[in-house]
C-alpha cells in the first residue's frame, strides 16, 4: 500500500506531498485525514494522509514509521475546506490545515497532550449474590464498606478506597475496574439562564430563523445595543437542537466569552463546549474531542472555533460581526464569515449575522437582499437608548481639565453617592504614549521598530506594543542629560487620576491586566458583583458586556481610533462609540453617555451620539463610492518585506510594474508606499494596494508573483480584503 503525505515545509506558500509505503502491519489502520510520522532527509516529521493507492511508483518509496491517530482528524469536509481556503488566501494547503486544529493535533513533532483518565470500580455480580457475599463475610468490614458503596452508587472512584481491598475484591471476580477519560473542564461553575419572554421583534426574528432551518442562507440581524440578541440567538438554537442538529456561535473577543459561555451554560448546560486562545492546550484539545465525539452540540468561541469538528451543522451565529478579530492577520489570512460560508453550503444551514453597527459590506449586501435583514429596532426591556452628550475638549483643556471634564467629573461624583457604576474607556493602554527630553528633543524610540515606546509607570519600563521590546525607564535623556518628560495618555494614567480625584473602588482590564489565565472573567465577575465602582479600559471593555447597574459611560478620548491612517477610521470610530454607550442603562436604571473629543463635528462621532447608524452609513457610503473603497470595490493588500531598505524598495516598484502590466486596465493599482508600520522588528515594510471590481487575470497573476519571490530575501504577503491597511 502507497500513501502520499502532507508534511509542513518551510516555505509557507508552497507544500510538500510524498510518498511513502505502509508495511503490511499498519495497513488495516491507515485512513485518510490521520496524521503519520514519516522519514524526511534524517529527521522524524508528521504529516497528512492524503491519498492511498494500491500501485506501486517506479521509484524507490520509504517505508512510514507509524500511525499517530486512532481516528481522522481531518474528515472530508474539513479537507475539503482546506482546499477551499489555499484557494481563496494563497496560502498553503499544510496552513490551512494546520490552523483548523488545536495544538495537540497539529502535524507538528514534540506535541505531547494526553487525555487524563480516572478508574472507577463497578459490581460484577447481581445484587443478590453481593447481599449473599456479605451475610458471609461481615467481619471483613472494609470489603462490607466498598461493597455497600457499590450497592448505593452503582460507581466509585477507586482512589476512593484502599487499593489492596479493591485488588482482593477482583481477584474474586466481585467487581471490576473500568477507565474513564476526564476532560479538563474550562469551568466548574454551574449557572442557570431562565427563559426570557419575546418582544414582537425578537419573536419575528426566531420564526423568520426557524423557518429557514435547512437551508444555506445568511441573516443579518441589526439590532441596537440591549435589544435582546443574545436571547433570540438562543431560542433559536433551542429549535436547531430539537432537529437533532449542531451549533456554532462566533464573539469576536475572549472577553465576551465569560458571560456569552455563562448565559448559554445556563440555558443548555453541558451541552456547551468553549474554544478560545486563552484556554491551555489540554483544555482545547478536550473541548474539541466532547465536540468530534458529539459530547456536546454547541460551541462558543473566538474565530478559531468556526473549524469546530461539528457534524451535521443546524446554524452559524456571528455575534458582533463587524468586527475586525474575524479576519486572521497572519497566514493563512482568512475571514470567519468566507469559512462559515463554506460549512452553511456543505451543511445546509442558516448564518446568523448579529451587530448592532453591521460591517458597512454587510448592511449593503442586506439592502441589495443578498442577506436577509431582520431588525429589532428597541431595547428589549422597553427601555430608551442612554443620552449621549458630545464634550468638547479644547474648550476643558482651557480649564486645565486635562483628562477628565467638569462634566464627566460632576456626572461620575453624581453616580458614585447614587451607588450605581460606571464604566471609563480609553483605548491606548500604558502610562504615556512617549516620552521625550524637554531640551534637546529626544523622543525615546523601538531599536527595531518605527515607533516611539510607550512607557508603562507600574513596572517602570518603557515597552514596544509590536516586538515586544522593553527597557527601564530613564531618569534623565541618555542624549543630553537633561530632563524627561512623558506625553499622551494611557490607561494607566487615567487610572492615576481618577483615584486621586474620586473616593471610589477602581479596577483596570486592559492587555497588561489581563495577561494571566482567568484574569478576564474575575474582573468581569467582581465587576458584576459590585467590587468595584467603575471599570477603565480598552475596546475589550466595549462591547456585548451586561451590568444592570452601570448608568454611565465616560469616553475619555474618543479621536484615539479617528486618527489611525486607515480607510476605516471613521467606522471603527462609530463602531466603538456605538458599543461601549449602550453598555450604560440595559436594566431598570436610566444610562447616560458622555464623549469627550477634539473633533465635536466629526460626522461618526455625532452619528454615533445620536444613535444614528441610517445617516453614519450613508456618509460613511458617500465616502467610499467617491474613493473607490469596499464595499463598492475589493482590496488586495501586497506587502514587500525585507531587512536592506534599498532592495524592499526597488523589489516594491518592480512589483508595481509587473501587475500594472498583468492585470485589467480597470483595476487600480497604487504604491508603492511605505506601509502604515513602516519598520518592525528590523523589517522595512512597503505595500501595494489592489483596487478592483472583477479581474479575470488577477489570481494567475498573484500566484506567478508568488512564484518568483520564493527562496528570496524578500518577502511577500498577500492579503485579500484586508480590513486594516
Amino acid at each position: 500500500m502507497i500513501i502520499k503525505v502532507l508534511v509542513e515545509n518551510y516555505i509557507k506558500t508552497t507544500d510538500s506531498i510524498l510518498s511513502y509505503h505502509v508495511p503490511f502491519n499498519l495497513e488495516g489502520d491507515i485512513a485518510i485525514g490521520k496524521r503519520v510520522v514519516v522519514p524526511l532527509n534524517k529527521n522524524e516529521v508528521e504529516g497528512f494522509i492524503l491519498e492511498i493507492s494500491k500501485e506501486t511508483p517506479n521509484f524507490e518509496v520509504k517505508d512510514i514509521i507509524s500511525i499517530v491517530d486512532d481516528e481522522p482528524v481531518l474528515n472530508k469536509e474539513l479537507l475539503s475546506l482546506g482546499e477551499y481556503i489555499k484557494s481563496i488566501t494563497l496560502c498553503s494547503l499544510i496552513s490551512a490545515y494546520q490552523v483548523m486544529l488545536p495544538s495537540a493535533l497539529k502535524a507538528k513533532r514534540n506535541v505531547n497532550i494526553k487525555s487524563k483518565y480516572k478508574t472507577f470500580i463497578k459490581l460484577n455480580k447481581s445484587i443478590e449474590f453481593i447481599n449473599d457475599y456479605i451475610d458471609k463475610n461481615k467481619r471483613n468490614k472494609s470489603e462490607i464498606a466498598l461493597l455497600n458503596e457499590l450497592i448505593n452508587n452503582s460507581i466509585v472512584e477507586k482512589n476512593s478506597f484502599n487499593s489492596r481491598v479493591a485488588n482482593k475484591l477482583k481477584d474474586k471476580d466481585l467487581i471490576i475496574y473500568s477507565d474513564k477519560q476526564i476532560y479538563r473542564t474550562v469551568s466548574d461553575e454551574t449557572y442557570k439562564y431562565d427563559k426570557l419572554i419575546l418582544n414582537k421583534e425578537q419573536e419575528h426574528a426566531v420564526n423568520t430563523v426557524v423557518s429557514a432551518l435547512g437551508i444555506p442562507k445568511v441573516f443579518l440581524l441589526h439590532g441596537v445595543t440591549g435589544s435582546g440578541k443574545t436571547e433570540t440567538y438562543l431560542q433559536i438554537i433551542e429549535h436547531v437542537l430539537k432537529t437533532g442538529k449542531n451549533v456554532i456561535v462566533l464573539v469576536p473577543e475572549i472577553s465576551l466569552t465569560p458571560q456569552m459561555t455563562e448565559r448559554f451554560k445556563g440555558r443548555f448546560g453541558p451541552n456547551v463546549a468553549v474554544m478560545h486562545s486563552s484556554l491551555s492546550s489540554g483544555e482545547k484539545y478536550d473541548e474539541w474531542l466532547r465536540l468530534k465525539r458529539g459530547e456536546a452540540h454547541i460551541v462558543v468561541g473566538a474565530r478559531s472555533a468556526i473549524f469546530a469538528p461539528l457534524s451535521n451543522i443546524g446554524l452559524i451565529v456571528i455575534d458582533e460581526e463587524h468586527e475586525t478579530t474575524y479576519k486572521q492577520d497572519s497566514s493563512p489570512r482568512y475571514h470567519a464569515l468566507d469559512i462559515a460560508k463554506y460549512r452553511s453550503k456543505y451543511h445546509n444551514c442558516p448564518i446568523i449575522l448579529g451587530s448592532a453597527t453591521p460591517s458597512l459590506e454587510s448592511y449593503a449586501r442586506a439592502k441589495r437582499g443578498v442577506y436577509e435583514l431582520l431588525e429589532l429596532k428597541s431595547r428589549a426591556n422597553g427601555k430608551k437608548l442612554p443620552e449621549v452628550k458630545i464634550v468638547d475638549m479644547c474648550s476643558e483643556v482651557k480649564k486645565k481639565n486635562y483628562l477628565i471634564s467638569s462634566i464627566l467629573k460632576d456626572k461620575i461624583n453624581e453616580k458614585l453617592s447614587k451607588n450605581e457604576q460606571i464604566i471609563l474607556l480609553l483605548n491606548r493602554r500604558g502610562y504615556s504614549s512617549f516620552i521625550t527630553c524637554h531640551d534637546c528633543g529626544y523622543v525615546a524610540k523601538c531599536p527595531n521598530c518605527d515607533i516611539s515606546l510607550t512607557f508603562h509607570k507600574t513596572n517602570n519600563m518603557l515597552r514596544c506594543h509590536y516586538c515586544g521590546y522593553a527597557t527601564k525607564m530613564y531618569d534623565t535623556c541618555p542624549e543630553c542629560s537633561g530632563e524627561i518628560k512623558n506625553f499622551g495618555t494611557g490607561t494607566e494614567k487615567v487610572l492615576e487620576a481618577l483615584e486621586n480625584m474620586f473616593d471610589a473602588k477602581i479596577v483596570r482590564m486592559d492587555l497588561d491586566t489581563t495577561s494571566k489565565k482567568g484574569s478576564h472573567e474575575k474582573i468581569i465577575k467582581d465587576f458584576e458583583t459590585h467590587k468595584y465602582d467603575i471599570l477603565l479600559g480598552t475596546q475589550m471593555i466595549a462591547k456585548g458586556l451586561d451590568f444592570s447597574n452601570v448608568t454611565l459611560v465616560g469616553v475619555i478620548n474618543a479621536d484615539t481610533s479617528l486618527n489611525i491612517p486607515d480607510f476605516r477610521s471613521g467606522e471603527v470610530t462609530f463602531e466603538l462609540l456605538s458599543q461601549v454607550s449602550g453598555r450604560a442603562g440595559r436594566d431598570k436604571l436610566t444610562g447616560e453617555v458622555i464623549i469627550q473629543t477634539y473633533n465635536k463635528d466629526n460626522y461618526s462621532i455625532i452619528c454615533a451620539a445620536n444613535h444614528d447608524y441610517f445617516s453614519f452609513y450613508d456618509k460613511e457610503m458617500e465616502i467610499r463610492r467617491a474613493l473607490k473603497y469596499p464595499p463598492y470595490y475589493y482590496l488586495v493588500n501586497i506587502k514587500i518585506m525585507g531587512k536592506i531598505y534599498d532592495d524592499v524598495l526597488n523589489t516594491a516598484l518592480k512589483i508595481k510594474n509587473y501587475l500594472k502590466d498583468s492585470l485589467s486596465s480597470d483595476t487600480i493599482v497604487l504604491g508603492p508606499t511605505t506601509a502604515n508600520m513602516f519598520k518592525v522588528n528590523n523589517i522595512y515594510r512597503f505595500q501595494i494596494i489592489i483596487k478592483y471590481k472583477k479581474d479575470d487575470k488577477l489570481y494567475s497573476s498573484l500566484i506567478l508573483l508568488q512564484e518568483l519571490y520564493l527562496n528570496n530575501k524578500i518577502n511577500i504577503d498577500i492579503t485579500f480584503n484586508p480590513l486594516i491597511l
